[in-house]
């Protein structure tokens, strides 16, 4: 079976242009964790650290005594987070007021009973209180519009504009006022005007 690999297999849904489009999103499974703050702050920076050494463990699963029955060789999906309020009467430029999910797309043959396998693996090796945090969810978005945003975080507003202009123009509006972000750059290794994050957001009909 080839590789998968979710800049070629799944080009639509990772690799959109940098003008507002509409997309229908498929189900798909995700290991998720959960929590508030600014995301520059340490316990964000703990739970992106687990998620990636989770997802890592059933990547490389292969080289383990029990492979997982129905395992095929894939690259590891980027990073996505759902951005909300936890006040929403405060300002949403007050990143300490962030409500955030983060989550990596996991492979179809992973199942619940094997992500508890790779959770208690994990702990041994890199030990990280947010690994009993995670949980392993079908999320099914529906709908959406989507753009690729190329530069600084702070300026994604200019962006959404864009996108809900595109969304009037064509007979729909935002569902609601969460959004999903999916960092296909490393913020560490990427210069800041460099940097691609796929905006998305759920809409409905007018």
């Amino acid at each position: 079976m080839e590789k998968v690999d979710y800049k070629k297999q799944f080009k639509a849904l990772y690799l959109p242009k940098s003008q507002p489009s509409m997309i229908a999103v498929p189900p798909m499974r995700f290991a998720i964790l959960e929590g508030h703050g600014d995301p520059n702050g340490e316990a964000f920076a703990e739970a992106v650290t687990a998620l990636y050494s989770f997802s890592y463990a059933v990547k490389m699963s292969y080289k383990s005594k029990a492979v997982p029955d129905g395992y095929y060789d894939y690259t590891v999906f980027p990073l996505e987070g759902v951005w909300d309020l936890v006040d929403k009467t405060r300002i949403s430029t007050d990143k300490s007021n962030y409500a955030y999910t983060i989550m990596i797309r996991q492979p179809d043959f992973l199942t619940a009973e094997l992500a508890a396998r790779f959770i208690t693996e994990v702990k041994k090796k890199k030990p990280n209180t947010c690994l009993d945090q995670i949980r392993l969810e079908e999320l099914a978005e529906g709908t959406c519009c989507q753009i690729l945003h190329l530069g600084s975080y702070d300026d994604e507003p200019v962006s959404f504009a864009q996108m809900e202009a595109f969304c009037s123009d064509h007979g729909y509006r935002r569902s609601d006022k969460t959004h999903r972000e999916i960092y296909l750059s490393d913020p560490r290794r990427t210069e800041m005007s460099k940097l691609k994050t796929v905006l998305r957001f759920k809409v409905e009909s007018t």
